[in-house]
């Protein structure tokens, strides 16, 4: 099982990615293991939706990521959540 996450720290920043094992991911990201979220935190995780394959992890992954638009990520995880 894989998942697609989205974090967020107290600056409203997003951090967006996908893993097989959420909650040693978070971890990580809290304990300033990863380069980008470093320092950055406390991260809180905002979303995040299994999937069967990596394949279709990342693919989430990267529309966000293309989108390049956090009002509107966080408008469609408010949207899923209506849902």
């Amino acid at each position: 099982m894989f998942h697609l996450y989205i974090i967020q720290n107290p600056n409203g920043k997003l951090y967006i990615g996908q893993t097989n094992n959420l909650e040693d991911r978070l971890l990580r990201h809290n304990s300033n293991q990863n380069k980008y979220t470093k320092n950055k935190g406390p991260w809180k995780l905002i979303y995040s939706q299994k999937f069967e394959t990596r394949s279709e992890a990342v693919k989430l992954e990267l529309k966000f990521k293309f989108w390049k638009n956090k009002k509107r990520v966080l408008a469609w995880i408010e949207k899923q959540s209506k849902s």
